[in-house]
This record gives structure tokens, sequence and C-alpha cells, in this order.
């Protein structure tokens, strides 16, 4: 008799734990670790996960129960995944089951998605009969075509006869029940539609830097150095992509599987685009806009192996690759690789985290890397090459500053300095294209009264609405909230109200009102929210049917467009008034990737940034394009503060229906966790605990408060960071009771 241990699909505090069921005689040779099973659990059925099976039970035999069924014929976890969800839960001490979820496609629960078949049939008489069998159908051309397209004796489905039969059901019932042909099915796979078939393109000679970032990381991948950590430091067009084919060649050569991480969907087509060219129709592809059987099948076929390798956003770093040679991480430095919905994940740490434990390399590569990054770099912990130059010796974009400040004082209250209006003119001209990022989408960021000067907030968070031209609404970019332009001001009843602000509509408006008959394309969450947007769009510009492309941080960085020699900040600082101490490297990392945008093909690039703040030192270093100077500027400042990485930030995130309610909630905390600092002695490891209502203090009609904590990060805040978790857990029913919600946040994207 064998008995597995299973974690029930249940995510609470009580049955957090594994529950031992008696595996049916049937199925003893069939289930292992990694199954999902469906089990009775008090008088409900529910789905789990064996973690373990084993010969004796530690329970009394007539309370043990049977599993009731296997809900796939291989296990869908793989131990490396098993191991993954357990570290998750460690770290986030969250149910286990939790993390467990992570690594399956959400629709396989509840059997919300199927494996799609479809009808195909056969003849079941030799080929060389075939005008014998004829001649008994020619009063039905129907059944006539369909043996002559069923002729070669292979099997055909629906879609494939339906090109030569009219009514295909009812040509073929009638043929199968005379026996003349056979009837079966097989899956059908549903694979991501926007990437069309692959065009096979020949190799590029490689550059001397290539060669060199190479030949380091080649002898590793070769000798399976676990968990190798490079940083990959490249100038926008130095050819990391290229660098990263070829590290993937190698692995599929050596038999190994590779996975290859981006930030954005965005970059996702050209990143599948560029792959296909050179691997064929091989590689899978998963983010979050694939339907839900899309991403269950692409799913499948990397668990049953169908294919080594896989291209994804942040959540594709659980997909169930064997045998993994290499993860690499392109543009390390982007926060969306920080998960911050519950339980939280940094997919830079799951990826190393997979690479030790797997083995193979990690390569994090970015022309902006992260801070902390770069630091581990320097200190050792990862192996630093850089690429100082582009393809081709291609100059780097040639980068003027226009200061706002002067342009106002000499009369100019347009958006567009006359630096980059110019440019702008003299670009479209020459048939050249053009970028110009702004990031902040809608008309105008508010609608402020002249008279009183508030602002129209929205009735549900406290933030101001942003207009947008295209409906004449006011809309709130956190709730969702859209009402009408108020004629008046809703404070003090002045009519003298307005929008103010730019935002990328008003800028589409601007380059239209400037370039007359000049085609546009804005790229922001407005714009890319139906399906396959992102490529469609960037597919019309790559085609050139727009010469301007108007865009968020979503086109900000790794696209590739040869004819763009004109890339335009328009609003340079907004990132830098950020309440967050990361807000001087989040400007500079945008700068620079967005300047490199321009002049990747044979003309030069050209930049104008646009700012109030010419002097800051963020600034500065985007035009002159100096990492280094950036990053010892930026370091020095973090250490003196004391910032991460020298120290962590933390924080307990309250919301609730009553404001002072939620705020007494965190006020308490704050005492509670002063308090425990002093009892374990962690005085001098945390620096301040802080509570307050947060920046956006109301948000979809919740109100929130905060205690902020900055610690020194060392083994011995472990027993705090479990001091908060747990409390919070073991309260998260009387919360619950008074309207509330608690969270712990490591390092979280934002204080706000």
């Amino acid at each position: 008799m064998s008995y597995a241990e299973v974690i029930v699909d249940i995510a609470t505090e009580q049955v957090d734990r594994v529950f031992t069921y008696r595996i049916p005689e049937a199925m003893e040779d069939r289930i292992g670790p990694g199954y999902r099973v469906r089990v009775p659990f008090g008088h409900r059925e529910k789905e789990g996960y064996v973690l373990r099976v084993k010969d004796t039970a530690d329970y009394d035999e007539n309370r043990i129960r049977d599993i009731l069924a296997l809900l796939e014929d291989y296990p869908a976890l793989l131990p490396a995944l098993i191991e993954c969800a357990l570290e998750i839960k460690k770290e986030t001490r969250c149910p286990l089951c939790e993390a467990l979820r992570l690594m399956i496609p959400a629709g396989m629960r509840q059997g919300r998605v199927a494996v799609r078949r479809e009808k195909i049939w056969r003849i079941t008489f030799d080929p060389k009969d075939l005008d014998e069998k004829l001649r008994g159908e020619k009063r039905s051309l129907n059944r006539t075509l369909a043996l002559t397209a069923l002729s070669d004796g292979e099997w055909h489905s629906k879609s494939e006869l339906s090109g030569v039969v009219r009514d295909v059901r009812s040509a073929m019932t009638p043929l199968v029940l005379r026996g003349l042909a056979e009837e079966s099915e097989r899956e059908v796979l549903r694979r991501p539609e926007e990437y069309g078939p692959a065009v096979p393109m020949p190799d590029p000679v490689l550059t001397p830097e290539q060669n060199e970032v190479l030949e380091d990381m080649l002898p590793a991948l070769r000798n399976g150095d676990k968990g190798h950590t490079y940083l990959l430091h490249g100038v926008t067009g130095s050819g990391k992509t290229e660098v990263f084919i070829r590290l993937v060649r190698e692995c599929v050569s050596m038999g190994k599987s590779a996975l290859i991480l981006v930030p954005e969907i965005a970059l996702t087509p050209q990143m599948i685009t560029w792959f296909r060219s050179r691997f064929g129709d091989g590689p899978a592809v998963l983010h979050s806009r694939l339907t839900e059987g899309e991403r269950y099948d692409e799913w499948r076929r990397i668990r049953l192996g169908q294919t080594k390798i896989v291209i994804g956003a942040r959540s594709a770093v659980f997909a169930p690759l064997q045998d993994l040679g290499v993860i690499i991480v392109d543009e390390e430095h982007e926060t969306t690789y920080l998960s911050d919905h519950y339980p939280q994940y940094d997919a830079r740490r799951v990826a190393r985290g997979r690479a030790e434990r797997e083995g193979g390399l990690v390569v994090l590569s970015s022309a902006t890397p992260s801070v902390y990054s770069y630091a581990m770099a320097r200190r050792g912990d990862y192996t630093l090459l850089e690429m100082p130059r582009r393809v081709l010796d291609r100059p780097l974009p040639e980068i003027f500053l226009a200061d706002m400040r002067e342009e106002m004082r000499l009369g100019n209250r347009g958006i567009f300095s006359r630096r980059l209006a110019g440019e702008l003119k003299d670009c479209v001209s020459r048939g050249r294209q053009a970028m110009l990022f702004i990031n902040r989408r809608g008309y105008a960021p508010f609608v402020s009264c002249r008279r009183c000067g508030e602002a129209v907030k929205c009735p549900n968070c406290d933030v101001s609405m942003t207009f947008h031209a295209t409906d004449r609404m006011l809309h709130c970019h956190y709730c969702g909230e859209s009402i009408t332009m108020p004629e008046v001001c809703p404070s003090c009843g002045s009519k003298y109200i307005k929008s103010c602000g730019t935002g990328t509509q008003r800028v589409e408006e601007e380059v239209k009102k400037l370039l007359p008959g000049v085609v546009t394309i804005r790229m922001d969450n407005d714009t890319t929210a139906s399906r396959n947007a992102h490529a469609e769009l960037l597919e019309r510009f790559r085609s050139g049917k727009a010469q301007v492309l108007i865009g968020t941080q979503m086109i900000a960085k790794g696209l590739d467009f040869p004819s763009v020699t004109l890339v335009g900040a328009v609003l340079a600082d907004m990132t830098l008034n950020l309440p967050d101490y990361r807000a001087p490297e989040r400007t500079f990392q945008l700068l620079v990737q967005v300047a490199g945008r321009a002049g990747r093909g044979d003309e030069k690039g050209r930049v104008v940034i646009q700012t109030y703040k010419p002097d800051h030192y963020a600034i500065a270093g985007a035009v002159k394009q100096d990492y280094r100077a950036f990053f010892n500027e930026e370091f020095a400042r973090r250490r003196m503060d004391l910032y991460p990485p020298f120290t962590q930030m933390d924080r307990i995130l309250v919301e609730g229906s009553d404001d002072e309610k939620v705020y007494g909630k965190a006020v308490s905390w704050g005492e509670r966790v002063s308090r425990f600092t002093k009892e374990k002695g962690l005085d001098r490891l945390v620096l301040f605990v802080r509570a307050d209502r947060a920046p956006i203090s109301r948000l979809k009609n919740r109100f929130r408060a905060h205690v902020v904590i900055k610690i020194i990060d060392s083994p011995k805040c472990a027993s705090l960071k479990a001091f908060i978790t747990d409390t919070l857990r073991e309260e998260n029913e009387e919360l619950q009771a008074q309207g509330m919600t608690a969270a712990f946040e490591i390092n979280p994207l934002s204080l706000a």
C-alpha cells in the first residue's frame, strides 16, 4: 500500500500543511511527486499537489481517504519547481499552495482550460483502388471530392478538407459508416497568432566585443558552472541580442534548454521574431496577453519537452524547462521583474536560484544596469562583461539638452522646444522616423481651477484625474473611474477651470499641428489594451506606415528601428519628482534607454532631452551617456543616506473603509514593531520605524496607511520579518472582520 503527501489547493493558514491520502492500487504505478490530483476534503472535492509518496502512513488507516483521480498523466510540477515554491514560501511566508500556483497556468486549476482536439479522417483502402471506389460514389460530388482529398492515405482534419469539400461532416459520415474511411481525434495546439511565419536569416559576422564576451561565457556553459552569474553591460545597439542567440544555440546543441526573459510584453514580438529567424517555429512564448488556451498549450509544449527555448515576461521564469543551460534576463534593471502581487517575488532572484539548483548560467543584460547589480559585479559576486561600442562602430547618438526654463523666458509656451520642433521637421522632411517619449498617458495629467487652485480628484482615490481628449472625459488611472469634464470648479464653482500639463494624447495633437499630414502612432496603456495591439502597432511603425511614434516607457527600451534617427524626451525630469529614493536611477535609465533607439541604422542619431533640471546629475549623466560616472555619484548618495543596497526598505500597508481605523492600526503596528526590535536587541539594525498615512491615502474607495521600516539587511533581521508576517497571518480574520487588510512588502516597487 502506498500513500501520498498532498498539499490541498486552499490558500488559508489552517490547511497549509500536507495531508496523507491513500493511493488506489490502479494508480500506484502512475503517481509520484509533482502530480496534480483530485482528493476528498471534508464534504467537498478539491485539487491538490503531491509532494511525496511513501510506504507507510502516520495516521490511523481508517481515517485515511483515497485519492479520487489524477488530473494529468504526467507530473505537472518538476522537482526543481517544487523547491522553488518552497523557497518562495520561506521568503514570503505565504501558504505553499499560493507559491505552487505560480508554477502552472491559471487555467489548469478547476479545469478551466482543456486540451483542444479535432476530428480527423483517412481512407481504409489501398489508394490504388481509388478509381473503383469513386465509381461507387458518382452520384455524390461531395463524397467524391472527399475521397480524392484523402487519396494520399494520410490523416486529414476538417480544416484541411474544407478547402475542397463543401460540407465535410455530411461527406465523411456515410463514408465512415460504409467502412471506406475511419475517424479519429488528435490534439490541436493553440499557438500565438501574432508572430506569423518564421523568416530565416543568416548569421551576421560577430564583432570583436561579441566574440570576447562569448569566449568568456561559452566555456562556463560547457563546463556546467552552476549558478555562475554574468552582468553583460553593453551600450544600446552593441549587439547583445546576437550574443544571446549564440549562447542559446550552443545550449541547445548540448541538449540543454534556454530561457530568455524580457521586461515588457511590447518587447516580446521583436525578440520572438529574432529567435524564430534563427531557430524556426520552435521557441515557446509565455506572457499575460496570451489566451488561457494558448498559455496552456505553450506550457504543455515546454513541459513535454517539445521545445527547449522559451521567451517570455516575468512569470516565464517558472517555465517547466528541464536541463537548464542558461537563463538570460534582458534589460535586467527593469522594475517589472519584481512582482508586487501576493506572493511577491523577484524574477532575477528566482532565475539565480533555479540556476544554482538546476545548473546553468545566468546572464543579466542591460545598457543601464541596476545600481544593485553593478555593485554586485564590482564586489565580485557577478562577472562583469562590457561591450562599450555599437555594432559596425556606429556612433552613439548626439544628445542635445533643451532647457525649458530658458524656452519659457523667451516666450515659448508650447510643449516642444525650438530645437525639438526644428529637428522633427528636418527628420520628417528627409523621410526618416522619429520617436517621442513622455512617461504620462492621457491628454493632461490634471484639471485645476485658476481661482482656488484645487485639482479635480477621483471620487474613489486621493489622486488627480487625467483628462483624455479622445472622449472628453476625466479618467482615474488607478481605479478606472471616469467622469465628464466639469464646466465649473467642484470646489468653488468658478468657471475658470482648465486642463494642465502634458500627456501622450496632447503630444500627438501637437505633432499633428506641427507636421500636418504626417502619420503618427501612439503607444500607451490606452492604445495597447486590446490583444495583440503591441505587435500590430510596432509592425505598422516598422513597415514605415507612420513616421512618428509617441509613447510612454513601453517604447523606451529594447526596440530596434533602423529608420529612427531622432528621439525626443518631452519631459525628461518627470520621474525625478517621484517620492522614491530610486527616482534618479530610473530617470537616468529611461533617458539613456530611449536615447538608444536613435541611430541604430546607417545614419547617426540625434536626441533632444527637454528638462527643467538640466544640472541634475541624472540628467547630465544621461546626456554624456556615462554610466560609470552616474553610478559613482548615485552609489555615494545612497551610502551617505543609507538607502539600498546598504539597507532595505520594507513596509506594512494597511487598507480599509474607515480612515481612522486604518491609521490607528498602522500606528499600533508601528509601536509593536518598535517594541519587538528593542526586545530582540535589533535597535542598531533597524534605522527607523515610521507610521503614517500613505502618500496616496485613498485608492479605490479604500483608505491607506503604512509603516515604513528601514533596516540594515542582516540575517539577524530575519526574526523581525518572521514576526511581522506570522502576526499578520494570525490577525487576518480579525482584520477582515473590521473591513481591513494588511500586507508586508519587502523592497516595494513604490512607497506611494
